[in-house]
């Protein structure tokens, strides 16, 4: 079959199907990845002919420049919709639930493309309005993995089960954990040593900081070891090798999650963390994960915020650090409409030909608010995360898929200054599920069910845990 035909069959399909439809457009044939030339079967999804994954002619919805499926997850940090079963062997309450106890504490929330989406369906949430038909899948994923840090909850939402706990340090670290890294660094003595908040232990040891020189060390109810230095005292390229040596001496029994640098600037009263400049030094994943499989396939996976830290950059093609909520935001939607310049944040060696998925995390909620159990700052950025989701909404094609979850709870009401044990939301939406039938996927069984739906979506093979959300909807959509 030559190419002619290959297009002529295409066109009337299509003409078959909207004969009482507007204008018809057709897009020029590409073949995936340049690696397939055979003819297969069509595929009929809404208001596009597929051939070989790839749209060969569309009625005139939209659809993204290339043709090609695309997946984006937004990681809203330390957002929980409840007590996980097994809450209480990490520590935390049966009543810990981030998102309803933090619209109880600030009066209700105001989160309307979300509840469109169908966020008050999961579980009831003050402000929050349960809605009949949701336009877009809606439920909620109980982790399986041994924690609720950062790292473990991003690693199982790509497929890797976390069964060993990192260690952590409620009393602080031992001495002949700290005597070796001052040892070796040259520091001659660190401050603190023990659990504290990011911002109060400024307030308590800044002044102290600049006076003696020496890092403040300190951990907190995650698997951390956290050295922060002003940048006048300490150079950030001093800092951050101090991170590296610790990271190299912290292995074994003493394995922590994660090493972060924490500069700050300001003077006495008014310190400031500089976030933009804040790197974490991870443990990498013990398996290969999601982002391995796709990039070894040559499809491009862009990591926006901490993710490249979080991963190691293990299976990023392309990343961008950020500092704020607002700056993932900006860039999620930036490569949706195809405004990103990837050359620019490209980490692979060889240029894949497409970027087909894109991992935002936004921590300044878990950061920012819920560690500092600020109930109404967490409510204003879940407020500016939902305004930007309406922007996102509007740009996607049907070829997009958004899923929006969370790597672990940080209830603002809760006691302490920790991570809480819950289930996290799933929302899911692409233009084309509006046909879907059955938008509720209920409670899943493992934040795996992630990874395997993101597969499923742009058409590759994934041979790991999880199970796929969006296979009714795609079957809907034919």
């Amino acid at each position: 079959m030559t190419l002619s035909e290959v297009r002529e069959l295409a066109r009337a399909s299509l003409r078959r199907r909207f004969q009482r439809s507007g204008k018809i457009e057709t897009r020029k044939l590409q073949y995936p990845n340049q690696r397939s030339k055979r003819f297969n079967a069509f595929q009929r999804l809404g208001d596009v002919i597929r051939y070989e994954g790839v749209i060969v002619a569309s009625q005139t919805g939209k659809t993204n420049e290339h043709g090609l499926r695309r997946a984006f997850v937004v990681v809203i940090d330390g957002c929980g919709i409840g007590a996980a079963p097994d809450a209480a062997e990490f520590g935390d309450l049966d009543n810990c639930n981030t998102l309803a106890n933090t619209a109880r504490e600030t009066g209700g929330l105001k989160l309307p493309n979300m509840a469109r989406l169908g966020l008050g369906n999961i579980a009831p949430i003050a402000g929050v309005q349960a809605i009949e038909k949701s336009v877009g899948m809606f439920g909620k994923l109980q982790e399986c993995s041994n924690g609720k840090d950062t790292q473990t909850g991003h690693w199982e939402m790509m497929g890797v089960v976390n069964d060993i706990a990192f260690p952590y340090y409620p009393q602080g670290f031992p001495d002949d954990v700290i005597q070796r890294f001052i040892d070796e660094t040259g520091c001659k003595g660190v401050l603190c040593n023990k659990p504290a908040s990011g911002t109060a232990v400024l307030d308590e040891l800044g002044e102290e900081h600049q006076r003696t020189g020496f890092p403040i060390v300190y951990t907190s109810g995650d698997s951390v070891f956290q050295i922060a230095t002003h940048e006048s005292t300490v150079p950030l390229e001093t800092l951050y090798k101090w991170c590296e040596i610790a990271r190299r001496q912290l292995q074994g029994k003493h394995r922590v999650g994660r090493v972060i640098a924490r500069p700050f600037t300001g003077t006495p009263g008014n310190w400031k963390r500089m976030s933009g400049a804040r790197h974490d030094y991870a443990v990498p994943p013990p398996s290969p994960t999601l982002l391995d499989a796709l990039s070894a396939k040559g499809i491009g996976v862009f990591g926006i915020g901490k993710i490249e830290d979080i991963f190691t950059g293990q299976g990023l093609t392309h990343a961008q650090h950020t500092g704020s909520n607002q700056e993932g935001l900006e860039l999620t939607l930036q490569s949706i409409t195809n405004q990103v310049d990837y050359e620019k944040v490209r980490l692979a060696k060889e240029k894949p030909e497409h970027v087909q998925f894109v991992f935002t995390n936004l921590v300044d909620t878990d950061s920012l608010f819920g560690h500092r159990r600020d109930a109404k700052g967490y409510a204003a950025a879940l407020s500016e995360i939902d305004e930007w989701l309406g922007k996102i909404l509007k740009s996607m094609t049907n070829d997009d898929l958004l899923i929006i979850s969370s790597d672990h709870g940080n209830d603002p009401t809760a006691p302490g200054t920790d991570h809480t044990r819950e289930f996290v939301p799933l929302l899911a939406y692409s233009p084309g599920f509006q046909s879907a039938s059955d938008l509720n996927v209920g409670i899943r069984d493992g934040f795996t069910d992630v990874a395997a739906s993101v597969a499923d979506w742009v058409g590759t093979k994934w041979d790991g845990p999880g199970v796929s959300f969006v296979s009714s909807a795609r079957a809907a959509m034919v």
